[in-house]
């Protein structure tokens, strides 16, 4: 069992930047893989990043690169998202999610979710 706690999100102008946070509770952490969603309202879920917590791998998806970086810091069993340069497009809840079973974007094959943070970028 794995639980996700996310945190980190709010209200920013467009240009603004915010770090989210996930805090990860499991013994086997070093061996996670932990990604990012965001979903907005009456959209689909949607991949942003991506860490391997244990090989330091990351994946984004084409519309965060260069704006968005992921990080993580073993000690604290946390993974961030820096998200820089934000807009409009980017309002949703944003969530962090492992226990990947399938594609790595595929958020209907993961099993341990957080409960999300909002973030809202204001034009």
């Amino acid at each position: 069992q794995v639980q996700l706690v996310e945190s980190g999100g709010g209200s920013v102008q467009a240009g603004g930047s915010l770090r989210l946070s996930c805090a990860a509770s499991a013994y086997r952490y070093s061996r996670l893989s932990i990604s990012w969603f965001r979903q907005a309202p009456g959209k689909e879920r949607e991949g942003v990043a991506a860490i391997s917590t244990g090989g330091g791998s990351t994946y984004y998806a084409d519309s965060v690169k260069g704006r968005f970086t992921i990080s993580q810091d073993n000690a604290k069993n946390t993974v961030y998202l820096q998200m820089n340069s934000l807009k409009p497009d980017d309002t949703a809840m944003y969530y962090c999610a492992t226990g990947s079973y399938g594609g790595i974007w595929d958020h209907m094959k993961y099993l341990y979710w957080g409960q999300g943070t909002q973030v809202t970028v204001s034009s």
